[in-house]
């Protein structure tokens, strides 16, 4: 049997995926449509408004917690991504049983559970006698994010063809200057699609951020959750539509970056 396999014609798939696709994106379209309800229930419909997205932007602490994790997001993913890239370009200097150790050990943070990193992570700050606030933040993030940007890095590193740097050795180019004539013009789209993800990432998390953050830190997310705990609002819906919307921009970006990379 050549080609691809069709699971299409496999009984039950198509209503399987059916299902699947909507369990996954009514709950989705659920919060965009009730973001532009005027009633101030969640669950009752009262007519079309964007009054929820003008109490968005014109609320301090909405505002507050946007910028912080903003702050965050940047900050963390640019130095998780700088850390990645370094640790990618170690790792291809291994040996093969040291590279996989090092590619293990930097995977791990994927593998264990977050709430057991979040409790690490403040007793490590907690042991150093670091007060909690945005520099505890932007650490944790930035050691959270580097597993998830070394991702693409390393598989766009692994794409790249040795007999290119030997070219340039040839020609005289060494240390620095092929690091940056050579290396980091090849890999700026997995820098770039790593950065995003790391992006992503950070400025969603909740878990982590509410043990390590300090009472003027509050993220997005932790933002939403104390709304949540006080009653279901629009307010709600809207300021996670909006969220959605930088989602799926960053992501968008990621994907282009990656077809870029693909055909160039």
């Amino acid at each position: 049997m050549t080609g691809r396999l069709d699971t299409r014609s496999y009984p039950g798939v198509g209503s399987a995926a059916r299902v699947a696709f909507v369990f996954l994106y009514a709950p989705l379209a659920v919060v965009i449509v009730y973001s532009f309800n005027s009633g101030p229930i969640v669950s009752r419909w009262e007519g079309f408004s964007l009054v929820w997205y003008r109490e968005v932007l014109e609320r301090s602490d909405v505002r507050d917690a946007v910028w912080n994790s903003l702050r965050v997001a940047v900050v963390a993913s640019a130095a998780g991504t700088v850390l990645a890239m370094l640790a990618a370009l170690g790792i291809v200097a291994m040996i093969r049983r040291g590279s996989s150790l090092a590619v293990g050990f930097l995977s791990t943070p994927l593998l264990i559970p977050e709430i057991v990193t979040a409790v690490g992570t403040l007793s490590f700050f907690v042991l150093l006698d670091f007060g909690r606030g945005m520099a505890t933040l932007v650490l944790a993030h930035t050691a959270f994010c580097i597993p998830f940007a070394l991702l693409p890095i390393r598989a766009c590193l692994a794409e790249l063809d040795p007999a290119v740097f030997e070219a340039a050795s040839d020609l005289g180019a060494s240390g620095i200057r092929l690091f940056r004539r050579v290396t980091l013009p090849l890999l700026v789209p997995g820098i770039v699609s790593g950065a995003l993800l790391a992006f992503i990432i950070s400025l969603d998390d909740y878990l982590i951020s509410a043990f390590v953050a300090g009472p003027t830190s509050t993220t997005l997310p932790i933002f939403l959750f104390g709304l949540i705990r006080r009653g279901a609002s629009p307010l709600i819906n809207a300021v996670s539509t909006l969220l959605l919307l930088v989602t799926i921009a960053v992501l968008t970006a990621s994907y282009i970056t990656a077809k870029w990379r693909k055909h160039k």
